[in-house]
């Protein structure tokens, strides 16, 4: 009955849409017969040169204003008069400018930064009203410093772990990065840096994320009512934006902790013109394995590293120029017998141009890769074992600024896929003619997307667009045929270059925001995602053996369509806000995999791959208090998530294995005074679903475990606190040194918290298994040592 109805709404929304868009485009060539002038330009930080996105520029006499793009450019045009601008950003002093308007205009605005003794620590990097006034709901900005001032694990302040602690988004598992998102799975979520797609956000299988927080600017996530612009996964889109480099004199920064050190430098090439950003990141715990007595120890390996880079030209007020790029790996070898490495690089190219004062665009050229090498050497046989993903994106867009009521968006992306899912190779003489190479495949994914975001009235804003994506697999490929039992019946080949099969369909986006009055708010949303690139997840843990495959004409792409409504209410000046939000999500073709699946070097594995449906939904509740000495903010989600997929479970309904029916996320910061800062964080949720054994029986010889129904028991609850204190050393002297001593506590408390559970043959009766918990971590002192100058 739901499912229908949201069929339902999924086709009117398109009519909305285009009917709506016909009444703002004659609202637009309306206007454009009027007396309008434009003001444009960028909003920088002083100290910086850096862009300041989610500025606010607001002209008074009209009661009218936008935002800065990702880029820190805005436009607006009004009517030619006399104007009082009033520019904004939270933790800045706001700038007041008089202008005589009788022409287009140019307005460059540089923003002092607030002393920090009188700002405290600001949790959001935009708009103080943002929670009421911004159209989008299921959608969070955090500030790096406000990452930085919560309690982290071993030291390294994690990207991915703080967006944990948000209504909606959970960790997958103890220890891991990977997140859920509203009943979603790990693979569901669109995570980007600088545009690239990144395949694996984990090191050390999960436990840190592979973002330096040294080199990140901006990280905003989309949970519901996903802009058309964004694509290609179901559940949610974390987009983070790195710092571009201080245009104004050379800066470094970096830090000494427990487990890792980092370093930062970043500087102008030109000054104003042109600047650069270096920064890496390294463990060295192997390090400490030379100084160890035993000579075994001495050999092995065990770290991973982070270099983040960019480059920034301004050739003129209406070009500029951008280059970034990511490389990380991890290193584990047990002296010359064993060795696994993985890792992620990511390059972007991106040119701003300014066609005119009302138009603005992107291009951008970006690779993405992630590959792993796992190498087995031992008496009988050695062999290397390498796997991959690649993507070429090619993106344009394009921000049309119609007017103070219209900003309309639009523009097109193409990405080539290319999947390696192993290649086993023999080395040495005797082996080397011993290969084992799964089936590589490619594809191409193209979109189209419009949107606008339309200011009806004062208190009615609406942003609705459409996206349309294709997606077509091309060879050399064979595609094999599967009868009733899933046994392989036939197969088709396909030569170098052809396109053999082909998916498309539309993805409507509406939001809706009505202003009850200055302090409140209600919003709604609608989303349509479609996902064709899936990945093989079996663990807690984000480990490289979980490989990426493409939609084919045996798997179809799987198809989320989500509702969302909230009512929004801001306290005390919009620096207290409060949230509430419904949800219901459904997901048509929502992969599983079957009991014991081979996935490995399988080339029949979309054999073991079932497909039903899915759906979620909940009532996610949020405190925030955004700046000031104490800040942070309490989050409650209330939800459910289930499958129905033929072929798993009987046929029958069971909770995904992201199912987390109460979850609880308190994080504050406390500044005591310019010197002294403390932080806490402490987080509940309900035991991860599990599918345990009932009995066993025994078949040849061979003890065979029986399972009960999928997920139909539960791990304990997860419990955790964690605290943090920082002692900032030079503050108020005029040395350019500063530095800061972070101490920080994991699982204050000693909460064993189970990973996995495991089984275990009983003894006294063979035929009954045992079941065992394993924890990760107890109690995890850490001390770091930051500093920047």
């Amino acid at each position: 009955m739901i499912y229908s109805v949201i069929k339902k709404i999924c086709k009117l929304t398109n009519i909305i849409i285009a009917v709506v868009f016909l009444f703002a485009f004659s609202n637009v060539v309306a206007e454009e017969y009027s007396t309008n002038y434009s003001i444009k330009g960028y909003i920088t930080d002083k100290s910086t040169g850096e862009s300041l996105i989610g500025a606010t520029i607001m002209i008074e006499e009209l009661s009218t204003g936008v935002v800065t793009n990702v880029y820190g450019f805005y436009s607006i045009s009004i009517p030619e008069g006399s104007y009082t601008v009033k520019i904004s950003y939270v933790g800045y002093n706001t700038e007041v400018i008089q202008i005589n308007l009788t022409e287009n205009k140019e307005l460059h605005k540089s923003l002092e930064r607030l002393s920090q003794d009188i700002s405290g620590v600001t949790i959001e990097a935009e708009r103080s009203d943002r929670n009421i006034s911004d159209v989008r709901m299921s959608s969070n900005v955090l500030s790096v410093e406000a990452i930085r001032a919560l309690p982290s694990f071993m030291g390294e302040v994690d990207v991915l772990k703080t967006l944990s602690l948000l209504p909606g988004v959970s960790s997958a598992g103890e220890g891991s990065t990977g997140l859920t998102v509203r009943g979603g799975s790990v693979d569901q979520n669109l995570v980007l840096l600088d545009e690239a797609n990144v395949y694996n956000a984990s090191h050390l299988m999960g436990f840190f994320s592979v973002f330096n927080a040294d080199a990140i600017k901006d990280v905003q996530i989309y949970k519901g009512g996903i802009p058309a612009n964004y694509g290609g996964r179901l559940s949610s889109v974390i987009d983070i934006r790195m710092k571009d480099g201080n245009y104004k004199e050379y800066k470094a920064s970096g830090g000494i902790g427990s487990i890792s050190s980092r370093l930062t430098v970043e500087g102008p090439i030109q000054e104003d013109v042109s600047s650069f950003l270096l920064s890496g990141r390294r463990t060295y715990a192997d390090l400490f394995l030379y100084l160890s007595q035993d000579t075994n120890l001495r050999g092995n390996k065990l770290y991973f590293y982070d270099l983040n880079t960019k480059l920034n030209y301004r050739i003129d007020n209406n070009n500029r120029l951008f280059f970034s790029g990511y490389f990380g790996r991890d290193i584990l070898s047990l002296g010359d017998e064993f060795k696994i490495g993985w890792g992620n690089a990511t390059t972007t190219l991106r040119w701003n141009h300014i066609f005119n004062s009302r138009i603005f665009s992107n291009f951008s050229l970006i690779y993405s890769n992630f590959d792993y090498l796992m190498g087995v050497y031992s008496d009988f046989f050695d062999f290397d074992w390498t796997s991959d993903i690649q993507a070429f994106n090619l993106k344009a867009d394009f921000t049309w600024f119609a007017n103070t009521r219209n900003t309309v968006k639009y523009g097109v992306h193409a990405a080539y896929h290319m999947f390696n899912p192993g290649l086993v190779e023999g080395i040495g003489n005797e082996n080397s003619e011993q290969k084992i190479q799964m089936p590589t495949s490619n594809a191409m994914e193209s979109a189209a997307y419009i949107l606008n975001e339309h200011e009806i009235t004062e208190k009615l804003f609406i942003e609705y667009g459409l996206r349309y994506s294709v997606f077509q697999n091309i060879g050399p490929a064979t595609v094999y045929k599967y009868d009733e039992s899933f046994e392989v019946a036939d197969s088709t080949s396909y030569g170098s270059g052809d396109f053999y099969n082909t998916y498309h369909g539309p993805e409507p986006r509406l939001g809706v925001r009505y202003m009850i009055n200055s302090n409140q708010s209600v919003k709604a949303s609608y989303n349509r995602m479609i996902q064709y690139l899936h990945q093989t997840l079996f663990t807690e843990m984000t480990t490289p053996m979980d490989i990426w495959f493409p939609s084919s004409p045996n798997i179809k792409p799987q198809i989320a369509n989500q509702v969302a409504a909230g009512y929004f209410r801001d306290f005390f000046d919009h620096t207290l806000h409060f949230s509430v939000e419904a949800y219901y999500k459904t997901v048509n073709n929502q992969i599983d995999f079957i009991e014991q699946a081979e996935v490995i070097l399988n080339r029949y594995m979309e054999g073991e791959v079932r497909t039903g449906e899915a759906y979620s939904y909940g009532l996610e509740f949020l405190l925030k208090r955004t700046s000031g000495n104490i800040s942070g903010w309490a989050s409650y989600t209330l939800s459910r998530s289930y499958r129905e997929i033929p072929g798993i479970n009987d046929g029958n309904r069971y909770v995904s294995d992201y199912d987390r029916p109460h979850d609880i996320s308190i994080a504050l910061n406390y500044k005591i005074s310019p010197r002294i800062s403390v932080g806490a964080n402490w987080v509940y949720h309900t035991g991860k679903p599990v599918t345990l054994p009932i009995h066993r029986y025994e078949y040849m010889g061979q003890v065979v475990p029986v399972f009960g129904e999928k997920n139909s028991t539960r791990m304990p609850d997860y419990h955790r606190l964690d605290l943090s204190a920082t002692l900032f050393t030079n503050v108020n002297s005029d040395r350019r040194w500063e530095g800061s001593w972070n101490f920080s506590i994991f699982n204050v408390y000693n909460r064993k918290n189970p990973y996995s559970y495991f089984f275990r043959q009983n003894e006294d009766n063979p035929y009954k298994q045992d079941p065992y918990k394993v924890y990760l971590f107890g109690i995890v002192p850490a001390v770091t040592y930051n500093f920047s100058f």
